[in-house]
């Protein structure tokens, strides 16, 4: 499997939404792709979170990550992250 790389920008994200390094990587290697514009792929996967989100100081049950990341020849690098809260599993 390649290597996976998250860039400045992921990274920033990822911290500031509430998201864990661990969580995208498991969501990337994991979870099937979409294809999205400009040759990118998102994956989405729902995580037990039973936690205040760190966006807007509510509890949650859940929450889903999705990654954006492009597949190069010898790595994955992930742009960005987006994470979304919820307390009904299916919700997104």
């Amino acid at each position: 499997m390649k290597p996976i790389r998250l860039s400045e920008h992921a990274k920033t994200r990822l911290l500031q939404r509430g998201a864990t390094e661990k969580e995208v990587l498991e969501c990337i290697r994991q979870s099937p792709r979409s294809p999205l514009l400009g040759g990118r792929f998102s994956a989405r996967r729902v995580f037990r979170f039973g936690d205040i989100s760190l966006v807007n100081n509510e509890y949650y049950r859940f929450k889903t990550i999705e990654p954006i990341f492009a597949d190069t020849p010898d790595e994955i690098v992930v742009v960005t992250v987006e994470v979304y809260y919820s307390n009904e599993e299916g919700d997104v």
